[in-house]
């Protein structure tokens, strides 16, 4: 099997890096690195059914169907993830861990398999997950207050 796994380090609290994480009005700003996922539905509350909404391209409809599997705010999150409504379902997981002056932050996607599994993977959406934790998640930690709202001269602007 293949997996992604990227760990990153960011000077903010575990509390700030899992509402940006988690927060439906956050999650698109840093994921717009990527095809701009906007959760619909989410709540980081096992057994919630939720969809990711991106942008359309040629093999993929935009939409990827997943389900909260475990929640332990702030330190926890895992859902599953089907990402064509009949491909093979895969598991992503955050995991949040305080560190020196900040927070580790992991992010695995497993359960790939086969050659295509592996194409997506490692030449689909590794180097984009890596864009998303290296460019979008800085952001978005650094514009936005201990409660989640943008600061005032922020350049993010929430996706519609």
């Amino acid at each position: 099997m293949t997996e992604i796994r990227i760990p990153r380090e960011y000077p903010h609290p575990p509390s700030k890096v899992w509402r940006a994480v988690t927060d439906p009005e956050l999650v698109p700003l840093w994921t717009s690195t990527g095809r701009g996922g906007r959760p619909e539905g989410f709540s980081p509350v096992v057994g919630t059914h939720f969809r990711f909404v991106g942008k359309p391209m040629p093999g993929w409809r935009g939409i990827v169907e997943c389900e909260v599997l475990e929640a332990h705010e702030p330190s926890l999150l895992r859902y599953s993830w089907v990402g064509d409504g009949e491909g093979a379902t895969t598991q992503v997981t955050y995991r949040i861990e305080p560190h020196s002056g900040g927070t580790r932050f992991t992010y695995e996607h497993t359960g790939f398999t086969g050659i295509g599994g592996f194409f997506m993977a490692k030449l689909v959406l590794g180097p984009v997950r890596k864009k998303m934790l290296d460019i979008g998640l800085p952001s978005v930690l650094n514009d936005v207050d201990d409660d989640g709202a943008l600061h005032p001269e922020s350049s993010l602007k929430p996706k519609s």
